[in-house]
């Protein structure tokens, strides 16, 4: 079957080009160009530092990318109703290995995040994280707009309750927050009492100082962020001294000497390596990129009038744009670090994989024939 790309054209692709946001998915093939040009640029040196062929991560990295941009294609091809029937198999599936991964879960860095599978390890929250926000804005939508009654909302806040539980077990209190923070914008999106939106306001940082007294690690890192002399910073050092180096203008591609000594300069701080190498100009361009896209997803949704559409996009949107700023915001000492990937442009199987699912669906559902979420 040719593709003539005509508005004649009926075929499924043919009708998927002329109704899909072109605009958007330019801009995600973009970032995932500029994060295999990082990638090139920073991971060679931690490869070698630990023994690894140069360019093991930059071939993994390709390797991984070209099913993540094959699954956003594929996933952005379905209509409104195949999107949650998927979303709701992949959030039963990564429930289970959630609850597996306590015991039988590979423990790094003192944390037990990941399942190993035949050639590959996985971290199921990567994938909770997008299909937890379909499901919950199907629910929602469902509690405000069923004729007859439909307890949406409480199933949304006992599901939210379970996912939470399972990630803090790990604990990965990043990735608890983030799934927090799209919980709590779509139920606020849906309708939530004003006095609720208080008393969950305040049960959050009620939450987030519970944290700093129960897990060690979350009191390590605020410590450390408040004073510096508090204990070891050294890789936000290192990633300060990044971007020093880097100026306004950069060191030039392969240039950076920081990615010498910064045992994550492909993953969590892969951002340093662009603002050493690249400067200030292209960090800001990518910052504006990324802001492109979650601002043209807003925008996008904003002209459905499917209850659905518009809660299960902007929960997927509030977990692209929230992710990333905590990236950055970490490797410029903004906020305290978190081993959470920069979308697109760190290394990462399970992140790249999830991140192309995520877009892909955020892509369906904003496509112009979503008048109905139905369809």
């Amino acid at each position: 079957m040719s593709l003539t790309f005509d508005r004649t054209d009926t075929s499924i692709f043919g009708r998927w080009w002329w109704t899909v946001d072109r605009l958007l998915l330019a801009a995600l093939v973009l970032l995932m160009a500029v994060g295999v040009v990082l990638i090139m640029a920073a991971s060679p040196a931690v490869a070698d530092r630990i023994g690894l062929d140069n360019y093991h991560f930059v071939q993994r990295h390709i390797v991984m990318l070209a099913p993540s941009l094959l699954i956003t294609v594929a996933v952005s091809l379905l209509p409104s109703r195949k999107v949650r029937y998927l979303a709701f198999g992949v959030f039963l599936i990564t429930i289970a290995m959630l609850v597996l991964v306590p015991f039988v879960g590979v423990e790094i860095k003192g944390a037990r995040r990941w399942l190993h599978l035949p050639g590959m390890s996985i971290q199921p929250s990567e994938f909770l994280k997008p299909s937890f926000a379909i499901v919950t804005a199907w629910l929602f939508a469902q509690w405000r707009t069923s004729e007859t009654y439909f307890p949406g909302n409480l199933i949304a806040m006992a599901l939210y309750g379970l996912c939470a539980g399972l990630l803090l077990l790990q604990p990965d209190l990043g990735q608890t927050f983030v799934l927090t923070a799209v919980w709590f914008s779509q139920f606020f999106l849906a309708g939530l009492n004003i006095m609720l939106v208080a008393g969950l306001a305040v049960a959050g940082m009620a939450g987030l100082v519970g944290a700093y007294f129960v897990f060690p690690h979350v009191t390590s890192r605020i410590d450390r962020f408040l004073d510096p002399n508090a204990g070891d910073n050294y890789q936000v050092t290192r990633s300060l001294e990044a971007f020093a180096n880097g100026g306004f203008l950069g060191t030039g591609p392969g240039q950076g000497t920081v990615k010498m000594y910064l045992p994550d300069a492909h993953a969590d701080f892969v951002f340093s390596v662009a603002g050493e190498e690249f400067g200030l100009v292209v960090c800001v361009l990518i910052v504006a990129l990324y802001g492109f896209i979650v601002l043209r997803g807003f925008k996008r949704v904003s002209e459905e009038s499917s209850l659905f559409a518009v809660l299960a996009v902007s929960g997927l949107l509030i977990q692209f744009g929230l992710q990333s700023l905590i990236n950055m915001g970490s490797s410029l000492h903004l906020m305290p670090t978190k081993g959470m990937t920069l979308p697109f442009l760190s290394y990462g199987g399970s992140s790249l994989l999830a991140l192309g699912y995520g877009m892909g669906m955020v892509l369906a559902l904003t496509r112009k024939r979503f008048g109905n979420a139905e369809t």
